[in-house]
């Protein structure tokens, strides 16, 4: 018999390789009873609803029941003591899932910086922005939304308003990332919020789960915020961000400034066209609700660390490719 193999099952074999971050456990639904299956199975499954553009519990089910070796494989990897979970029990512990996610995406970012080493051939500097999602479904208008009225049943009520440079005003969510200044964009943590949030809030968050080795900290005027300057100066980092003020700026430190704000632009303005090109986000997202959305973007930040831990492990390029990997899987 001729072993067959396929991408999507090493991509969720990685899995049980990866570190895994001291998460505080949560108890069952009954007087704390430990849980019965392990977060690993539904980091697993998370893959495969990414990995086959599924954003429900329904359509994760209707792909694992197909006849064919590769989900009768994957059944066998999502089951656990010989159990496999429930309809509810999936749709119960997904929904818990992305509360997980930023430290995990943190743990897993740490662990690629270790073996991939991208400062190497530089300066260890890590840039801080965030991205604009579109929401799904209709906009909720401010005039509405303060007199409380959904005019339409596909407005997701939990997005948000922002103003973007690019693309205008954009009713929807922003992706918070912190990503290498390297040859190599390694994501090194994320949250998403709605988009009416201020992009300093959730920056200490972030600065939290950066590599002990990150010593420089690129951000925009959004992050030359008292805060986010003392959190970095707690943690021996220098922010180096943009300032407020009419342009041209004269003051000593301008140049510097400038030059690092173009290495900033170029990496993680660069990863997040990528990411949006990888994972189809230049449109509206497929899911509604935070919850759902979460599990969507972070988890598509955390698999695309998965497909550069792969591709590290084969030789492969880090750059170049990734969407068509993903494609193939």
């Amino acid at each position: 018999m001729v072993l067959q193999s396929s991408l999507l099952l090493a991509l969720v074999d990685l899995i049980d390789g990866i570190p895994i971050p001291a998460i505080k456990a949560r108890g069952g639904a009954r007087g704390g009873r430990p849980a019965v299956y392990s977060d690993r199975l539904f980091l697993k499954a998370l893959v495969i609803m990414l990995v086959r553009n599924v954003s429900t519990v329904s359509g994760l089910i209707a792909i694992l029941e197909q006849p064919t070796w590769e989900m009768q494989a994957l059944r066998t990897r999502l089951s656990e003591q010989g159990r496999f979970p429930s309809r509810r029990t999936w749709e119960r512990r997904l929904a818990t899932l992305p509360s997980t996610l930023p430290a995990r995406i943190g743990c897993l970012g740490r662990h690629l910086v270790g073996l991939i080493d991208p400062w190497a051939a530089g300066g260890h500097a890590v840039a801080l922005d965030s991205t604009v999602l579109h929401a799904r479904g209709g906009v909720w208008h401010k005039k509405h939304r303060d007199a409380g009225v959904v005019p339409h049943t596909s407005i997701d009520t939990e997005a948000g308003w922002t103003k973007s440079g690019w693309h205008g005003w954009v009713y929807g969510w922003k992706l918070h990332l912190a990503t290498t200044v390297a040859a190599v964009w390694i994501p090194l943590a994320a949250e998403l919020t709605p988009a009416n949030t201020a992009d300093n809030g959730p920056a200490p968050r972030l600065l939290d789960e950066l590599p002990l080795e990150a010593r420089f900290v690129l951000g925009d005027t959004h992050y030359n915020d008292p805060a986010v300057r003392d959190h970095c100066t707690t943690a021996d980092r220098l922010l180096v961000a943009t300032r407020r003020g009419r342009y041209p700026h004269t003051d000593d430190g301008v140049e510097v400034r400038r030059v690092f704000h173009k290495l900033r632009s170029l990496a993680i303005e660069n990863f997040n066209g990528q990411f949006k090109g990888i994972f189809d986000a230049h449109g509206s997202v497929p899911t509604r609700g935070l919850v759902r959305t979460q599990r969507f973007a972070l988890g598509a930040v955390f698999l695309y660390q998965l497909t550069l831990l792969y591709r590290f492990e084969h030789g492969q390029d880090l750059r170049v490719g990734l969407k068509a990997f993903l494609k193939a899987a």
